[in-house]
């Protein structure tokens, strides 16, 4: 069992006191001693990756931090001078400039030692002044020192990270609802772009959007693209979260792919134009994430479904399209007007080809051409005539993109 230390007596605290003070004359050339051994032993990392003035930050604060240090401990600060008032400046100061909170606690630390080792080299000096119960009582007191400055310091940080954090994400969620709206030509967006999203103007992008359906883990997909290394930026907006994601070398299939365990109705839309037609595609992702029927969780591209996109936007004209051209169909008895439905779509799938769509439907081939003369006739449109087939065609998405509306 190991002894308490001994009690610091009054004539030993002054003594350790008029120790610190013998370096006040050479405070300078230990701080610009203790920069070097930062720089030198931070080689190839951030230090050496920033510009001059933040090397020269660096070298001011710390002949600020062995100053004001050296008085406190010599007990010559003022109030307005204590140390500590310093270290909570300097964690909100490195804060600011991003530099990692392990290299502002390690160079207290080397701080510290530099010190200690100063004093020692200050004994040959004054061997009377400073002898082995002044350096005991030193070394306690600069590692206390230590303990609170580096607990002051990274308190200060992590509050003042904190408040960047919540700034910086304001203003990256305006940014996005400026994109999007397609407010691209705004005078500051490209300047923002960069420096809120690392984003280069002219660099492909994906726009995802999913559908919450009610769900409660809204940041399903933004955590799931996370888990695979993939970057993104993400926005709520009414019931749908809006995900900006940079393309770069990433094939948007293999996108597409990685988004297909989520349990939601998501659209994936791709804008070339990068930026400046970030808006267009989400709203193409917006409407092909609702083509996709309720209860459905799948991911669609909205390349994929351009028709459906179509007259889902265009709802007035698809009505009037439907109307015209299948209302005389859906009017019929459920049953026949089931019959007549799925045959029309085998029809169009198979180039008008009774014989094909009869191998689909499971039915003889006559009963295939009977259900054609009567869609011909309620119609008036006709299988043979291209332009027909494209109008049936959409009118038939219409009608089913309203039935997923309606589910």
């Amino acid at each position: 069992m190991t002894s308490a230390p001994a009690e610091i007596t009054d004539d030993t605290r002054q003594r350790v006191r008029r120790a610190w003070a013998l370096l006040l004359p050479r405070a300078d050339a230990i701080a610009d001693s203790i920069t070097l051994t930062l720089l030198d032993s931070t080689r190839g990392s951030w230090y050496e990756a920033v510009g001059p003035d933040v090397r020269s930050d660096l070298r001011s604060s710390t002949r600020d931090h062995v100053r004001r240090g050296l008085r406190t401990m010599a007990g010559l600060a003022t109030e307005e001078e204590r140390a500590v008032h310093l270290w909570r400046e300097t964690g909100r100061q490195r804060a600011r400039q991003g530099v990692p909170m392990e290299l502002v606690l390690n160079a207290y630390a080397v701080g510290s030692r530099a010190l200690w080792e100063a004093l020692m080299a200050e004994r040959h000096n004054a061997p009377e002044e400073i002898d082995d119960a002044v350096l005991l009582a030193a070394g306690r007191q600069i590692w206390a020192a230590l303990d609170i400055q580096s607990a002051t310091m990274a308190e200060a940080y992590r509050r003042e990270s904190a408040r960047i954090q919540r700034r910086d994400l304001q203003r990256q969620q305006r940014l996005l609802d400026v994109l999007l709206d397609g407010r691209y030509a705004e005078e500051g967006v490209t300047v923002e772009a960069r420096e809120l999203l690392g984003l280069d103007p002219d660099e492909p992008v994906a726009c995802i959007v999913m559908l919450f359906d009610g769900m409660r883990d809204t940041r399903v997909v933004e955590d799931h693209l996370d888990r695979l290394g993939v970057l993104s930026y993400w926005h709520v907006r009414g019931d749908r979260q809006v995900g900006v994601v940079p393309l770069r070398k990433m094939p948007v299939a293999d996108l597409i792919f990685g988004l297909s365990p989520v349990p939601a109705r998501i659209g994936v839309a791709t804008s070339s134009d990068g930026l400046a037609g970030l808006a267009v595609a989400y709203r193409l992702a917006a409407g092909a994430a609702e083509t996709i029927p309720r209860g459905t969780a799948t991911v669609v591209a909205a390349a994929d479904r351009l028709p459906e996109i179509l007259v889902a936007n265009s709802p007035e004209v698809a009505g009037v399209l439907v109307e015209q051209t299948l209302g005389k169909v859906l009017v019929q008895p459920p049953a026949q007007r089931k019959a007549l439905l799925s045959t029309l779509r085998a029809l169009l799938d198979h180039n008008g080809s009774p014989t094909h769509a009869a191998s689909v439907l499971y039915c003889h081939r006559n009963t295939v051409i009977y259900r054609l003369r009567q869609l011909e006739e309620l119609t008036g449109r006709r299988l043979a005539d291209a332009r027909d087939r494209l109008v049936l065609g959409l009118a038939l998405l219409a009608v089913d993109v309203q039935q997923s509306a309606d589910r």
